[in-house]
């Protein structure tokens, strides 16, 4: 069995830690997998258990997910476009799938559409042997375009063979955040939120505060008011080892600030491989709201503080976190109320709550998703 798993990236690098760890449930099933990877490669994220094929390279400035910029920094083309819908149908032709897995379109990656619809026209002449199949975060970023999530249900109806949305209903549904839900609910399979998975070995108790702040492409001002906010708190935290992750992606200049500060309480790395082992030991976690951050805290099971990432128009972690915060599984300071006061009163009262019990949640998504994908293939069989 092949699955040609389109995966891109902008921002953060979210979709690819996601992403890596269905590509390694789906490989533990004897399953091939071709990742097409969009964005740049970042080496800490190398799906191993895939063959990587890396398409023309595209990214952003900033949060402006409206302009895409090419390998060389100039805006893409019409020629360009071509140039890369090109290579993604000769990698199909080349891999001869049995599924094509999405990363969010139709429901997200609407800048996309020149290369993902005329690869899902091109499957499509190949069914019923290939099936096409949409991985979907819990949350949708609100749109202003209303025009754009019913063109989404429309392909969706007319292409797809399911939508495995990774969350759990008890805490998000997917009609919470896409208006027509309802129309898809034949095609729509909850899997559970993806994170590492229960069947591992804990981290060894390390008794540290970890400060994370995902891909890192917008960590300067978390990481600065989290190392302020230490001297705000009670000795029995603020004596503890911090251990500092800005992310790999985090701008250079900040990276060596912050590196400046190490001592002997304090660690500045920009990555862990082991960031869940780490966080499994940790006494109290401190970062963004990301999917995958998240669920890497929900796994731990240990006193979280996030700030909600929001500028431009993202509102998934806010929405997110808010809803997990009425559920008692975290605390949230909004980054418009961000001080070190703010974050050390919020580090303060989360530490002090660290033995109360909290809501379970499911987390055995990537294994759910590979099983559903599977299923799939053998239904068609």
């Amino acid at each position: 069995m092949r699955v040609l798993f389109h995966v891109q990236h902008l921002l953060g690098v979210g979709h690819l830690r996601r992403g890596e760890l269905i590509t390694s449930a789906l490989a533990r099933r004897g399953i091939d997998v071709t990742v097409a990877l969009g964005g740049h490669p970042v080496p800490q994220m190398p799906f191993a258990d895939a063959e990587v094929v890396q398409l023309p390279p595209v990214s952003i400035e900033g949060a402006d997910f409206k302009h895409l910029y090419d390998e060389t920094g100039a805006p893409i083309t019409d020629e360009w476009r071509a140039m890369r819908t090109a290579a993604l149908i000769d990698l199909y032709e080349k891999v001869q799938p049995d599924v094509v897995l999405l990363e969010m379109f139709p429901f997200g990656r609407w800048r996309f559409r020149f290369e993902l619809v005329p690869l899902l026209e091109r499957a499509a002449e190949d069914k019923p042997r290939v099936k096409c199949v949409t991985s979907v975060r819990d949350i949708l970023v609100a749109t202003k375009h209303p025009e754009r999530a019913r063109f989404g249900a429309d392909l969706a109806r007319e292409h797809l063979d399911a939508v495995l949305v990774h969350s759990d209903p008890t805490l998000f549904t997917f009609d919470e955040t896409y208006p027509h839900a309802g129309e898809l609910a034949d095609l729509v399979t909850y899997t559970g939120y993806v994170t590492e998975g229960a069947a591992r070995e804990r981290g060894e108790p390390n008794d540290r505060v970890v400060v994370s702040a995902g891909g890192g492409a917008a960590a300067g001002t978390l990481m600065k008011t989290a190392l302020a906010a230490r001297e705000l708190t009670p000795p029995a935290i603020r004596d503890k080892v911090w251990h500092i992750l800005t992310g790999p992606r985090a701008d250079a200049a900040e990276f060596a600030r912050l590196s400046a500060l190490a001592d002997e309480r304090t660690i500045v790395e920009r990555f862990s491989s082991r960031f869940q082992a780490l966080l499994d030991g940790a006494a109290l976690s401190v970062s963004q709201a990301g999917y995958n951050t998240v669920m890497n805290l929900m796994r731990a099971e240990i006193p979280a503080v996030v700030v909600p990432y929001d500028d431009g128009e993202e509102t998934e972690q806010s929405f997110r976190s808010r809803r997990m915060e009425t559920m008692g599984l975290l605390s949230v300071v909004e980054s418009t109320a961000l001080t070190p006061q703010t974050l050390a009163n919020a580090i303060t009262a989360a530490y002090e709550r660290r033995r109360e019990d909290r809501a379970a949640i499911d987390l055995e998504g990537a294994e759910t998703s590979a099983m559903e994908i599977e299923k799939l293939v053998g239904e068609r069989s």
